[in-house]
């Protein structure tokens, strides 16, 4: 028996979960096909998605065919819920990527291939709702392969397009599609001696390597040329692997609450067997935890088992600790972040009568379900904020709230979630008992710019063996924690923080007697001075807040483009192409990202209805416009020194 671990991915509305019944439906998984509109499908089980009718976070099932098990994960199709598909692909064996006859390829139908493309992972592609009023056939694939990928193999053509009897006939394969990756392939097609064999070999061996991906035409909701996918699904795309007897490493890509409230985390097993009452590490901690149950997922239901080998996707209970995109077992190596991260906030503002305490647990937890949902707590103004990715998230987790939590709230404006980065390069130091330096610890530190994109890193210039290693980890951790809120209150990136000078006292007792702490340094005198040495450094390096840009592409009738272009204009957007297609136009270019959803909002009627906005993060600009954007802090303050020592160590030290 093989296993298959398949993500169904689309642009909302495409038709994905209303796919996924059907498939469920024709494998004998379940009786009746359940309706997004109604609420009742399989894996949109949360409330919150029966009543809105989009996933919302991401569900497994499993059916047989044949003699493979597959396991389907449903994902969110909205870009809001991008965070959730993230942590999906890192276990798929294969996808299924759903577009809609009707709208197209769409805004996020673009983004998902990009990334299953830069993955590797193979792709089957439906073409859903042939049976709707607008459906178009030739028009769909032609632009599958202008604006996805040009290595598509039709598995044959719709007819009846846009009536209830629309269907789908099988046809030959693209022989020149696949003999542009086979040479073998492409000399027995030029001497006329290719056999259906050894097409549908190439075809198998490069969907399975990614290098080409065949179109299958259907409806979800009348079925046809679902039962043509599902052949495709378990001839084509590869089955999982991984050595059950090899040392255990898996990834935990979920992570939810039981009905006592008990953490249950979903992984996929990369290689060994996972048992009850292991005690396995997990994390980048290498924290160990024991496993208390396991459950595997079994023709539509969730069954109790003993172990979980290799290659399957399992439901874990007492691991009390773990998060979302922990390692079980050994560390693999991992494709870091596939997509950009939120790019912006909100203030979270409790009801009248909501318990603030009972907010901050719930967010907490709501947190733990999806990382990406950044919280920050600031203390003095007794506020919480939340990182966003747009506003269906706010009402989302508004909705949450109130229906999981008993809370109210609302939010305040959306506001970009800026980023710092170092001006030039500046550097200091503070020695141990000189000028008004209260802890025993010498710190040097040099902020350099560093190339975007790169991160933090830290560098030492002091010798390594100069102090204890837990010194050294103390000043590199709190660097760390530091740049979280720089000279503006944003988090500081692209930079490198070289320690330049270090010096300590050793432990020192007297004769007979204890550890005298006023005569030795500790980890905390590191942990105290190092904001300090560091905010000096980055003022004198000075900070350039950049705020975050959208890549937008309007299509719109160009006896629109006067009314479209003004309106661009006074939502601080650059148009930087503009094309024109017959009566269509084209218009591409940035806008920031706090400004998106109003252009969305805008677009129909300055469009008369009939214009498509795909927008996306793109990049960080200089905040160049008005006065700089400020984030109040959260921390003890580094740049007050005198406030900052009152806080930290309650004396003042000068």
């Amino acid at each position: 028996m093989h296993l298959l671990n398949l993500g169904i991915l689309a642009h909302v509305d495409a038709g994905k979960t209303s796919l996924t019944e059907r498939l469920l439906h024709s494998v004998g998984v379940i009786d009746e096909i359940g309706s997004v509109d109604d609420g009742s499908t399989q894996t949109d089980t949360l409330a919150l998605e029966r009543r809105r009718g989009i996933t919302i976070k991401s569900a497994v099932v499993s059916f047989a065919v044949d003699d493979v098990t597959v396991n389907l994960i449903d994902t969110p199709g909205h870009p809001d819920f991008i965070a959730e598909v993230e942590r999906v692909l890192g276990v798929l064996d294969g996808a299924v990527l759903v577009v809609s006859a009707v709208e197209g390829v769409q805004a996020q139908t673009r983004v998902l291939m990009r990334t299953l493309q830069r993955l590797r992972i193979p792709t089957l592609v439906f073409v859903n709702k042939i049976d709707r009023r607008g459906a178009r056939g030739e028009g769909v694939l032609r632009e599958i392969a202008e604006r996805l990928t040009p290595a598509v193999v039709p598995m044959g053509e719709a007819v009846g397009l846009g009536t209830r009897g629309a269907g789908f006939v099988p046809g030959p394969l693209a022989v020149d599609v696949l003999a542009d990756h086979d040479d073998d392939l492409l000399a027995a097609y030029v001497d006329g001696s290719v056999s259906y064999d050894g097409l549908h070999a190439a075809l198998v061996a490069q969907t399975r390597q990614a290098l080409v991906h065949p179109v299958y035409f259907g409806s979800a909701v009348t079925g046809t040329g679902v039962r043509e996918l599902i052949a495709g699904i378990r001839e084509l795309l590869p089955a999982a692997d991984g050595d059950p007897e090899g040392p255990l490493s898996g990834t935990v890509f979920k992570v939810e609450r039981g009905p006592a409230g008990e953490k249950v985390a979903y992984a996929r097993v990369f290689s060994g067997t996972l048992r009850i009452r292991d005690r396995i590490p997990f994390g980048d901690a290498r924290e160990e935890g024991r496993i208390t149950a396991i459950s595997v997922f079994d023709q539509g239901a969730d069954a109790r088992r003993e172990s979980v080998p290799a290659g399957r996707i399992a439901k874990l209970w007492g691991l009390a600790d773990i998060r979302i995109g922990d390692a079980l077992g050994e560390l693999r190596k991992t494709h870091g972040h596939f997509f950009a991260p939120p790019s912006l906030e909100t203030v979270v503002v409790p009801g009248p009568a909501a318990d603030r305490r009972a907010l901050h647990l719930a967010l907490t937890q709501l947190a733990e379900q999806d990382p990406l949902i950044g919280l920050r707590h600031d203390e003095v103004r007794q506020e919480t904020s939340v990182s966003l990715y747009g506003e269906v998230q706010k009402e989302v987790i508004q909705a949450t709230l109130a229906d999981e939590y008993g809370l109210d709230v609302t939010f305040r404006e959306t506001t970009p979630l800026c980023i710092e980065r170092p001006a030039g390069t500046g550097a200091t130091a503070e020695f141990i008992k000189k000028d008004d330096n209260p802890f025993l610890a010498t710190v040097g530190l040099r902020v350099a710019p560093a190339p975007v994109g790169s991160g933090v890193g830290f560098r030492l210039e002091v010798e390594l063996g100069a102090m204890p290693y837990a010194f050294f980890k103390a000043v590199e951790d709190t660097v760390r924690a530091t740049l979280g809120q720089g000279l503006h209150g944003w988090q500081v990136t692209d930079c490198t923080v070289t320690m330049t000078h270090s010096g300590y006292w050793p432990r020192q007792s007297h004769a007979h007697q204890g550890f005298d702490k006023s005569m030795s340094t500790t980890g905390a005198d590191f942990r105290g001075l190092t904001p300090l040495v560091l905010v000096e450094a980055l003022r004198r390096a000075g900070s350039q807040v950049y705020e975050p840009m959208h890549r937008f592409r309007v299509e719109a009738p160009a006896d629109t483009l006067g009314a479209l272009l003004p309106v661009l204009a006074a939502l601080r957007a650059v148009p930087q192409t503009t094309e024109t297609h017959g009566d269509r136009c084209v218009l591409e270019g940035v806008v920031p990202a706090d400004r998106v959803h109003e252009l969305e909002q805008r677009i129909p009627g300055l469009t008369r209805g009939e214009g498509e906005l795909e927008a996306g993060f793109d990049h960080y600009a200089p905040v160049t416009h008005g006065t700089v954007r400020e984030r109040p802090r959260t921390d003890h303050n580094p740049l007050n020194r005198k406030e900052y020592l009152l806080n930290v160590t309650r004396r003042v030290g000068g």
